[in-house]
């Protein structure tokens, strides 16, 4: 029998060569050495290093906190404003005409053409007149032997019928003037006639083409009328498409409610002593006929008008779809007049060396008595040039700012009362 074959044993692996060992080692050591490097590199931050940066991240949180509170109260501050001042769109700011202190739709309104027209007050057939109630302001003065006569003083005027009209007198031009109006007026008085000539005013005289003749009225010759539409039509024809008129201050309708809301509460205290003026007698001479007394209405603020005889003092509101109507027969029921404010100015007066005619001091100053508010102000009046508007202070020299409304000027001869 053959020897068994004894098992050959598996070959160990063959170590590595001592070069290639080498390389390995090498290379494991070169990548400890460079972690080692690695963590060398990163040295720890510095106390001065580490205050800086909180420094920064408190500089960055407080300079955002900063921007955040500037903008929301910057957005609350406008929002806040745009509350008080500036209104929405469905609540916008109220518009007041320059000339009677009342709410407007349109600023451009306060430009429209102003007129001037001569009215007379005389029982000969100029009563009851025609649109006066809707006159911004009305002056009224003698004109002759006693008669008072109105200049009336219109914007935008939507009755259809203003009138009688009457002649000028250079007192009514004068007071005219400041409302860089047309002056309506069927002829006047020679100095009158020479001062509007000279002078340039807008004047619309007498004329069948504007005016027309009011027939079997009883008027006699007070019976010359106007409507707004032919004024309209003759300011078209002369180019005068606007008017700048010198306006007197005016307070609010708003400052007008606050005031008579804190006069009624004080006649309502006992240590609070307010005087209402009820009655106002204002006289111009001896006659009735043409003497006036006004009676305050707390209820609307005004003043209720009437002769000293008794009667109210009336005028026609006439529709404006009228083609010259007949006052008397067409316009219905006159209206009562009732100024809101009544102004008793005294003037300087004589008869003229006609013996006829008025002279009365327009330019100067004098005193003067405000009723409003159901209150009376004493103060004075000052007028510096025909161009001029009238100036009205208080007894403290401070310019009075009229109620809104109709304002009624006298002009109280010397010798005339001013009772209330």
């Amino acid at each position: 029998m053959s020897p068994k074959n004894p098992k050959t044993p598996r070959p160990k692996a063959a170590a590595p060569e001592p070069k290639a060992q080498a390389e390995v080692n090498e290379h494991n050591v070169q990548q400890t050495t460079s972690k080692t490097k690695a963590k060398k590199e990163r040295k720890p931050r510095t106390t001065g290093q580490k205050v800086f940066l909180w420094i920064l991240i408190l500089v960055l949180i407080f300079g955002a906190a900063g921007v955040g509170v500037f903008i929301y109260f910057a957005c609350f501050h406008n929002n806040t404003n745009n509350s008080v001042s500036s209104p929405s769109p469905d609540f916008p700011e109220p518009i007041y005409s320059s000339l009677t202190g009342e709410e407007i739709s349109d600023a451009s309104l306060n430009n429209s053409p102003t007129y001037c027209v001569q009215i007379p007050n005389g029982t000969d057939g100029g009563r009851p007149q025609a649109g006066l109630g809707q006159a911004a302001v009305i002056f009224e003065a003698i004109a002759e032997r006693g008669i008072t006569r109105f200049a009336a003083v219109f914007q935008n005027p939507t009755v259809g019928v203003i009138g009688p009209i009457r002649s000028l007198r250079s007192y009514y031009l004068d007071w005219d003037t400041p409302f860089d109006c047309t002056v309506v007026h069927a002829g006047g008085s020679d100095e009158a006639l020479a001062d509007i000539n000279r002078g340039g005013q807008r004047n619309l005289d007498e004329s069948n083409v504007y005016m027309w003749r009011e027939n079997n009225s009883g008027r006699a010759w007070n019976n010359l009328f106007i409507s707004p539409a032919n004024l309209a039509q003759f300011n078209e024809t002369q180019g005068y498409t606007t008017s700048s008129p010198k306006t007197f201050p005016r307070l609010t309708p708003d400052e007008a409610n606050d005031i008579v809301a804190e006069r009624n509460a004080c006649a309502e205290s006992e240590d609070c002593i307010v005087e209402v003026v009820d009655t106002i007698n204002l006289q111009f001479g001896a006659s009735q006929t043409f003497n006036t007394v006004y009676s305050y209405d707390s209820v609307t603020n005004t003043y209720l008008r009437f002769y000293a005889t008794g009667e109210p003092h009336t005028s026609y509101e006439c529709p404006a779809n009228l083609p010259e109507p007949n006052t008397k027969t067409q316009c219905g029921e006159p209206v009562q007049l009732a100024p809101s404010v009544v102004v008793a100015m005294v003037v300087s007066e004589r008869v003229d060396s006609d013996g006829y005619h008025e002279s009365i001091t327009t330019i100067g100053t004098g005193p003067a008595t405000i009723f409003q508010n159901g209150q009376a102000i004493e103060g004075t009046w000052t007028k510096s040039s025909q161009s001029s508007q009238i100036v009205f202070r208080d007894a403290n020299g401070d310019n009075i700012q009229f109620t809104p409304g109709q304002v009624w000027i006298a002009a109280i001869p010397q010798y005339g009362r001013i009772e209330y």
